[in-house]
């Protein structure tokens, strides 16, 4: 009969519980700072990706800080000519959204009988239950003025953080990594950490350059199918998947429901309606299979269950912002984890789809 070592289950118990705590913490902490930190990781993003681009330009001689100010003029100018490019023909979209609306409805009037249907089961349940009693909840109206006010000095300041962020990050990133370095106290652990350094920037900048080149092409694939389909306004749904293709899964899955939206709005047959979202996930599903895997190549894959976890944490902890960074950031895991173990298999490590 075996004895159970309750001073070793114990501690171990107690090893878990400090894991968990500590787990727990960091995502209060993450959420909690959202203001602060969600601009700095983002600008540490965008600074990895911009991070070749700025050593080439200090190769010719040019200092780092003019550098550095370069790759931000340059970042700048980019924004600025998408959001021009987005501004205006989507403002004319914006105006078709109630019509867009009452057509939704009108599609909708058949499933009416359903709804009633389980509106009368629900409420049968209630009854049966003891809460057929309704609850009013009286909600204070804060107009829309009073939002912006609140709002917009917060986004300013958040906007003025990522810039100063990226500014300085890829100003000083060279000398973060010696003060890094420094702190190491044995020339092997300094050799894994310059290797860590090395791996992120590389990894991180290859793979946000490579998706972003993945997406311009099917950004003008999107373009072409739509025009050849009559849909209006092809170039703005082409850049509009282009950018939601960042957040991969969901932002497919945002798209096809705006097409699914234009389709409404453009068509008054089934066949219209679905046709545009039909054209657009046949080509994010050649992408996602065939370019993208040929283009990243498989040592840059990861696993779809693990980049599902990833998305969705960050997306519910930052929003937009933590679904751009969530690959980025399980890419640096990956790095991290080869370098500080690197006894295991490469197949134990790789993750692969």
């Amino acid at each position: 009969m075996q004895t159970v070592d309750f001073e070793a289950l114990l501690a171990n118990t107690s090893r878990l519980a400090i894991i968990a705590i500590g787990i727990v913490t960091v995502i209060a902490a993450l959420e909690y700072a959202q203001m602060i930190l969600a601009p700095i990781f983002l600008a540490i993003v965008i600074g990895l990706m911009f991070g070749p681009l700025s050593d080439r330009i200090e190769q010719m001689g040019i200092p780092g800080w003019i550098s550095a100010l370069g790759v931000v003029a340059t970042f700048l100018t980019l924004i600025a000519v998408a959001g021009t490019a987005f501004a205006v023909p989507l403002s004319g979209w914006m105006d078709r959204l109630p019509s867009i609306w009452d057509r939704l409805q009108s599609e909708l009037t058949s499933w009416k009988g359903v709804v009633a249907s389980i509106g009368g089961i629900q409420e049968n349940l209630r009854t049966a239950m003891g809460q057929g009693a309704s609850m009013k909840v009286d909600v204070e109206d804060t107009s829309a003025v009073e939002s912006v006010v609140f709002f917009a000095p917060a986004f300013m300041a958040q906007i003025i953080l990522f810039l100063a962020s990226m500014y300085f990050f890829i100003a000083t990133r060279n000398d973060i990594r010696e003060a890094a370095l420094s702190l190491c106290v044995n020339p092997r652990l300094r050799h894994s950490a310059r290797r860590i350094f090395v791996d992120v920037e590389a990894r991180v900048s290859r793979y946000l350059l490579s998706i972003t080149a993945v997406n311009i092409v099917l950004g003008l694939a999107v373009s072409a199918t739509l025009f050849a389909l009559g849909v209006p306004s092809p170039l703005l749904w082409g850049m509009l998947a282009g950018a939601l293709n960042y957040v991969i899964y969901i932002g497919p899955a945002v798209m096809a429901l705006i097409l699914t939206g234009v389709g409404l709005a453009t068509s008054d047959s089934t066949l219209g309606i679905l046709l545009p979202p039909a054209a657009y996930l046949g080509l994010n599903l050649l992408e996602a299979q065939f370019l993208t895997p040929t283009v990243l190549g498989r040592t840059m894959t990861l696993n779809p269950f693990v980049v599902l976890l990833s998305i969705a944490t960050w997306i519910w902890l930052w929003g937009p912002v933590g679904g751009f960074i969530a690959v980025p950031s399980l890419l640096i895991f990956d790095v991290v984890l080869r370098n500080i173990m690197p006894k295991l298999p490469e197949d134990t490590l790789q993750l692969r789809v």
